[in-house]
This record gives C-alpha cells, structure tokens and sequence, in this order.
C-alpha cells in the first residue's frame, strides 16, 4: 500500500472548545454531508452526542453523529474505550428507529474495553475520596459519570490489566486474561468497601465472548481502514467526545476526563498523523456550562443560571444532571481555540440569549493578588481562585430562531459574534439558533 504523505483541507476535525455539551453532535451531522467517513478517536460512553432532525432526536454516546447518513462510514478509533454492552444497545436503538447499521459502522481492535468492574470500581473511588473529606481534607472526588471510563483508560496505562476489542474474537485468551483480572480487581475493590462476591472471570468471560461475536462484523483494524481511505480520496471528519478543557493533559486538572479530548488526541486516537488535519472547527455555547466538580469562573448560581439552564435544556445527554450555567469566559474559549489550532468557530445556543437586555463576557481574570492576566490557568486550585473580569454589551429581546442568515440576527446579536470572533481571532462560520438542522446559519 503506497502511504499518502500529502495533507488535505477536505479533512476536518470537530473539538469542543468548553467544558463539553456543546452540540458537536449537530455540527457534526452538519459536515458529514461532505465528507465520507467519520471516526470518533476518544472518550467512551460517558459521551453524549445529540442530533435532531426534524421531530426525532437521537442521543448518541460511542457511535460517531454520522450514522444517520447510509452512505457514510463510521469508525470507532483505537483510543476509544468500548462498553461493548452500551454499543450493541445502541446499534439495536438505531435498528428499531430504521437507521441502517452494518458495513458502515467500524470498531477498532486495538480499542479498549469497559468492563463492570470498571465501574464498580469509578464508583467505589468516588464514594471513597467523599468520604475522607473534612474541614482539613477537601473533597477529592471528580464528579464522574461512573461509567467506568478512567479506571479503563487507567488499565491501558498498566497494559498487564487491560483487554482490547480484538480479544473479545478469541474466547480462551480472554478467559486466561480474565482469571488473572478478577483476582486482582477482587482484591482492590474489597479494599474500596465493595461488599459483593468476588468477581468471576468464566462468567465474564462467556458473556464478553458473546458480545465479541455480536460485533465481529464490525471490528477491524481502523488504522489500516484510514489509511485506505486516505489513499482512495476520501475525505475524513474527525469527531472529538467531551471537549478541550476537560482534555487530561490542557483541561482543569484533576477535574478532566481521562483522554485527550483536544485535537492533539486525534492522531494518537485513529494512526491518521496531524499533517493530515488542516480544518479544525471549534465548537462552543454562546455562554459557559459545566457537568460536575471543577473550577468555573463565570458559573451564575442564581436567576440568570436558571434562566439559561431552562431556556437551554441544560441537562446532560448521558447522566441527565443539570449543568452548571454561566456567562460566557472569553479567556477559556480562546486558550482552547490556541491548544487546538482552531480555524473556524461554530457558535451553538445562541437563540438561548434573547430575552436579555444585557448580557456579559468575561474577558480577564483577576488574581488573588489584585493583578489581571488574560491567560487561562489549567490548573483547578488556580482558577478556583480567579474573579472573572466582565465586558457588558447590549442584549437583545427579538426571537432568532427564524433567522434565515447572519444578517437578519438582531444588531446586537451580530455584535456578540462579532466580539467573540475579535477577542478569540477566529471567525465564526456556523451559528445554531435552534435544535433543528434548519435552524443553522452557515457559511461552510
């Protein structure tokens, strides 16, 4: 197979630029009209990705937003971890709603699998860490989805202890595997106060080895499928799970997700090198939301909150915990566009604005120590610590979701784009006013 080399602008990328929630799922239902194949390369089923088209929405969690298109194919990449339970689910929702799902979904064999003690495991933590808080000693629990995403990622990093998708093919080698496994994780979940029997591995085995045959179809290696189709023309939609600061390495640290979720994670994730990425659209809210613990500046825990986390619908498509709302924070949006080489913007929600005669962005923040920067801190316990610092501007009481184009928004609103395209120095070429696919003004 002669190796392609030379980088195309048809190959685009998809990243949150937020905290996650941003509607990448309806961006990227968006572009797949335009490109032939769309590969998810992080994160798991902790993940919700949802798409309306006309009065059906679908929430999509491992699965990449592109399987409502026949024609398109999808790939789940390598750095992906599998609940293959939460996988078939979703390819039977999809069957039972008429969505075709065969040769056009992919799953990689070097991606990782979920298994239940994984998550009795992310719960078990989470409690534990809750329970040693005190005055002297905060609270250390994440705020995870408990779907047992970090402690999978967690047994990659130790190898000895972790099982790929293509194991799941061969029965008596993941019954060994799993012999070894339980013992081991028996042990440490005892010691997590988990009061059950001792896991048994010939059990596990037989119902993941029946899972494996359920998928076999599907599994196959991705990074030899991506390199074909780069050869054959085709172009690629990278499709990125959770966003950019909740990135493991550029997020709020500790209180990120377990992969890397920037663009940066993209090659790693699929075998496809970065030359071959040369559009990254970055999505964000036209304000700020957060799921769980962690550092947010511009959070309003009061009537403007709740007045965003209604209008907006502002419950997680995975757990249905109601995010945190808050003014739109300039300075994060910008830091990640920078992390993950942004050259578009798709503003999301912006519909969910009107009705206010001010609103506000932030666009420094203010230190302990009373100085400004206009730096993002990706550290928890530093921008735990930061006063955002605000820049008013005129709201707007005229419905938008009608609007036909960026020109019949309202002044105002055009003026809301046009400062956050200033400050962050990325132009903004799709704006969502509503849920639907019609409700998209684009310029792509």
């Amino acid at each position: 197979m002669a190796q392609n080399t030379v980088s195309d602008a048809r190959h685009t990328a998809v990243v949150g630029l937020q905290w996650g929630d941003e509607g990448k799922g309806k961006v990227v239902d968006l572009l797949t009209a335009r490109h032939d194949v769309i590969v998810r390369y992080n994160g798991g089923a902790n993940a919700g990705h949802s798409v309306v088209v006309g009065d059906q929405r679908y929430a999509l969690h491992l699965i990449p937003s592109g399987i409502l298109y026949p024609d398109k194919v999808c790939v789940i990449g390598n750095g992906v971890v599998v609940d293959p339970e939460k996988l078939i689910e979703e390819i039977d929702q999809l069957r039972a709603r008429g969505i075709e799902v065969g040769d056009n979904l992919r799953v990689s064999d070097r991606a990782h699998v979920v298994l239940p003690y994984h998550k009795e495991h992310d719960a078990a933590l989470e409690r534990f860490l809750s329970r040693k808080a005190s005055a002297t000693d905060p609270d250390l629990s994440i705020g995870t989805t408990r779907r047992g995403i970090g402690p999978a990622y967690a047994d990659k990093v130790h190898r000895s202890t972790a099982v790929r998708v293509g194991e799941l093919l061969d029965p008596e080698r993941l019954r060994r595997r799993l012999r070894t496994i339980c013992a081991l994780r028996s042990t440490e979940l005892a010691a997590l106060g988990v009061e059950a029997p001792p896991l048994d591995p010939d059990a596990l085995a037989d119902r993941y080895g029946a899972f494996g045959r359920r998928l076999a179809p599907h599994i196959t290696d991705t990074a030899y499928l991506l390199h074909d189709c780069l050869n054959d023309g085709r172009a690629i939609l990278f499709e990125g799970a959770n966003a950019c600061l909740l990135d493991i390495d550029h997020g709020t640290y500790p209180y990120v997700t377990s992969s890397n979720c920037s663009t940066l994670g993209a090659p790693a994730g699929t075998g496809v090198p970065c030359t071959h990425i040369r559009r990254v659209m970055g999505i964000m809210k036209a304000y700020s939301t957060r799921v769980g613990a962690g550092p947010f500046p511009t959070e309003q825990a009061n009537a403007v909150g709740e007045r965003i986390r209604e209008r907006g619908r502002e419950f997680g498509t995975t757990t249905g915990r109601p995010r945190r709302c808050g003014w739109l924070d300039l300075v994060a949006v910008r830091y990640s566009a920078m992390i993950c080489g942004a050259t578009a913007l798709a503003c999301m929600l912006l519909d969910v604005l009107s009705g206010f005669d001010e609103l506000q962005l932030c666009t420094a923040y203010r230190l302990p120590d009373g100085s400004r920067t206009d730096r993002f801190l990706p550290d928890a316990e530093r921008l735990g610590e930061v006063e955002p610092v605000y820049e008013r501007m005129a709201g707007w009481r005229e419905p938008i979701e009608s609007a036909s184009d960026r020109h019949a928004l309202p002044d105002a609103a055009q003026a809301y784009l046009s400062r956050i395209e200033s400050y962050v120095g990325v132009p903004i070429e799709i704006v969502s006013v509503g849920p639907e696919r019609r409700q998209t003004l684009a310029a792509v």
